[in-house]
């Protein structure tokens, strides 16, 4: 007997339309013996259905049945094997409507959906017809789409800051319109494709900030009306002028005359010569200076290295203490007086503390995320060995959810938009890192919080790197804080990706019970096994944050329950990877969004909603 029934919205490929159409809502029905108007709480608008009068009715499982004229005709029809009569709850019709516009051009939709595929965006507005309606228009995107007879093309794409990764799609050059492509302050690599410069109408290419290199092709230098930006790419190399081109009036570049006299090469050259033998030779003294000491100093990097002096000039002498880490103290300081930081400093009298020294500069100085903390430079004079953070000044989610940086309560919305953050900085290391990297110590108080609420992963002095990209697991010392080692890991010594996603899991618990994390208090300690009992009773309400006072979309929290208790599960086989995670987090920030009238605390700009199913059973038992 079904005790339960919960409809979520549905895809819009569930029900069959000719092209150019949408399906709009035309009545909601119920159908008991009970004659009291029925209400759904969850409702915002409170509406009642009206009862269903109808003596034949018939559902057809193959697809969904159309009207005609109005009149609709449904059987139902019980199966030989049932004892009880057919028995219909209620009934949705919808009819279709034509869209005014065309559908936008085919073959750009197949181009879009192809570097929405390669790059793993995920966006909520990414979904139905790229262009069509306008007021549906998918974000960061233009269409040319004033004419309604004809089918819109994209004119603009704009994907600055989406943590793109690898090469500059190909299927860009598919969307034959574009007029101004933006692929900013991303982590793109590899060489600027030939295939830009023939594309006619494109006028406006930013490519700054990404890891691009190779030769800069000559026919996109020589292209007329073109505006290119490709600051930030150090590797990049330019044949001929400069590798940003301002267009003149006319469609003319703004060329620089190079005059390289010969006796100015020849003083260059002999200014290379001596740099590079007194590079070998300072690099000599210094491998060497390394092993009297007895370890390897970092790879170098353009992040500053700051002498101790400068250290304790930064902190004050070290006067405003931040907190106390498990290699040493946290202090407060400014870099040239403005820029706050926090400084590390790592105790002398820890065991391992040189070797998780070396390995968070090794992986900051690499790794470059919006959802992962910024390494602003190091000390690693003799045994004075410090790191020097960009400053979080909310703290960790630890402190925000106990209370101890004041009375005020994290709403729902706030939550959610500091899990999708910091599970975005995981997937980056699981997912956009080759070698991907293992964080081994997710935990609150490991998650960082900007002045404007910006969750940022932290501490990686116990992360690992897999030697090579294909591998499963590599086998290592368990290393991580009780109650959110994996257990696997723990039994097996084998660390994968799966083991981050378990102390995930254990962090997405903290956030919606605000319980701690091992509590001898309760009937069951431990909180993933606290929630799994509360689960099995059924009631939300006893697993909630008591502050957050009901606060909250009822299917958001339930959904966040079931994805926080599949990332919990001991089989890591059975849990979702971290891309899965992000997915469905936003779409537990898509139910929250859809309460309206409701004060959240975040803007979900950027977001994506996709449906995602898990290889295993994501669900309570009860619900």
């Amino acid at each position: 007997m079904i005790t339960t029934l919960e409809l979520r919205p549905l895809r819009s490929d569930i029900y069959i339309s000719s092209i150019g159409t949408s399906l709009k809502f035309l009545s909601r029905s119920y159908a008991n013996r009970s004659v009291r108007i029925l209400r759904y709480p969850d409702d915002l608008y409170d509406r009642s259905p009206k009862k269903l009068s109808t003596e034949t009715m018939s559902i057809k499982p193959e697809s969904p049945e159309r009207c005609k004229d109005g009149i609709c005709f449904l059987q139902l029809v019980k199966t030989k094997k049932s004892t009880l009569p057919p028995l219909i709850n209620a009934a949705e019709i919808f009819t279709v409507v034509e869209f005014p516009q065309s559908e936008t051009n085919q073959d750009e939709v197949v181009a879009i959906k192809k570097i929405q595929i390669d790059y793993g965006l995920s966006r909520i507005s990414w979904q139905g017809d790229p262009c069509v309606p306008k007021q549906f228009l998918w974000d960061g995107l233009n269409c040319n789409n004033t004419d309604s007879s004809i089918p819109p093309t994209i004119t603009s794409l704009n994907l600055s800051s989406s943590g793109l990764t690898d090469i500059i799609a190909p299927a860009i050059q598919n969307l034959t319109n574009l007029q101004e492509l933006d692929l900013s302050n991303n982590d793109l690599t590899g060489v600027v494709p030939e295939f830009l410069a023939n594309m006619k109408s494109l006028l406006i290419i930013n490519l700054s900030g990404n890891n691009l290199s190779g030769q800069l092709p000559q026919k996109l230098l020589q292209k007329k009306g073109l505006k290119l930006n490709t600051e930030g790419n150090d590797m990049l190399l330019c044949t001929k002028g400069s590798c940003n081109n301002e267009p003149e009036k006319g469609g003319r570049h703004l060329k620089k005359s190079i005059v390289v006299p010969v006796v100015a090469s020849l003083a260059s050259m002999i200014v290379i010569v001596t740099a590079l033998i007194m590079f070998f030779v300072l690099k000599k003294k210094k491998s060497s200076k390394s092993k009297e000491n007895g370890r390897e100093a970092p790879r170098t990097s353009k992040k500053k290295r700051f002498t101790y002096e400068e250290v304790t000039e930064m902190t004050n002498n070290f006067e405003r203490i931040l907190g106390k880490g498990g290699f040493g103290m946290v202090y407060h300081g400014y870099v040239n007086g403005t820029e706050p930081v926090a400084v590390k400093i790592v105790s002398q009298a820890s065991v391992h503390g040189h070797k998780q020294f070396k390995a968070e500069v090794d992986l900051l100085l690499r790794v470059h995320h919006k959802n992962l903390v910024s390494l602003v430079g190091y000390c690693d004079k003799g045994k004075e060995l410090a790191l020097v953070y960009e400053y979080m000044a909310n703290g960790d989610l630890q402190e925000l959810l106990s209370g101890k940086r004041g009375s005020s309560v994290l709403r729902w919305g706030t939550r959610l938009k500091i899990a999708i953050e910091a599970a975005q900085g995981l997937e980056y290391l699981h997912k956009g890192c080759r070698p991907p990297i293992v964080h081994r110590d997710v935990k609150t108080a490991n998650i960082l919080l900007d002045e404007n609420f910006q969750a940022k992963l932290a501490d990686f002095g116990l992360s690992r790197s897999f030697t090579n990209e294909g591998e499963s697991h590599v086998s290592t010392v368990v290393a991580g804080t009780l109650g959110y080692l994996d257990p696997e890991y723990y039994r097996t010594n084998w660390l994968t990706e799966k083991s981050d996603v378990y102390s995930f899991g254990v962090v997405l618990l903290e956030i919606i019970t605000n319980q701690r994390v091992i509590d001898q208090s309760r009937e069951r300690p431990h909180i993933g096994e606290w929630v799994e009992l509360m689960v099995a009773k059924g009631d939300i309400r006893n697993i909630t944050d008591p502050s957050l006072k009901g606060d909250y979309h009822s299917d958001s929290v339930w959904k966040f329950v079931e994805l926080a208790m599949a990332c919990y599960n001991a089989l890591p086989s059975n849990r979702p990877t971290m891309s899965q995670v992000v997915i469905e987090l936003i779409e537990c920030l898509t139910f929250e969004n859809s309460r309206g009238g409701t004060s959240h605390d975040m803007d979900s700009k950027g977001s994506s909603e996709v449906t995602m199913t898990f290889d295993t059973e994501v669900n309570p038992t009860a619900r």
